[in-house]
């Protein structure tokens, strides 16, 4: 997984015009511009926030993100718990989850 890849994509998405113009534009040619898995270009095509998620993207990076897209909060918040429920527990970045570790006994 190019998790790095996969934010740093976003994080120029989010902060840069010419690159927004490129992703309207021209996303094949923009998405060879990063090292991504074909797991996470899909994700990305696919604008999928629920597995962006589960791959570990960053809670801030894709905030923005789907206010890109012009994801409503709640949908947002629904699309990550969708995610979740679709794809598994967050693989990897600081949102990973861990089931074993949070069980009390």
């Amino acid at each position: 997984m190019s998790l790095y890849q996969v934010q740093k994509f976003l994080f120029e998405l989010n902060r840069n015009e010419s690159v927004q113009e490129r992703y309207r534009t021209n996303l094949n040619e923009l998405l060879a511009d990063y090292e991504l898995t074909a797991e996470e270009e899909q994700a990305l095509r696919d604008e999928d926030i629920g597995l962006l998620y589960v791959l570990g993207v960053n809670g801030q990076i894709l905030m923005h993100y789907a206010a890109f897209l012009q994801v409503e909060w709640t949908d947002y918040l629904n699309r990550m718990r969708q995610g979740v429920e679709e794809h598994g527990p967050v693989r990897a970045g600081v949102y990973a989850m861990t089931t074993d570790r949070n069980v009390v006994e």
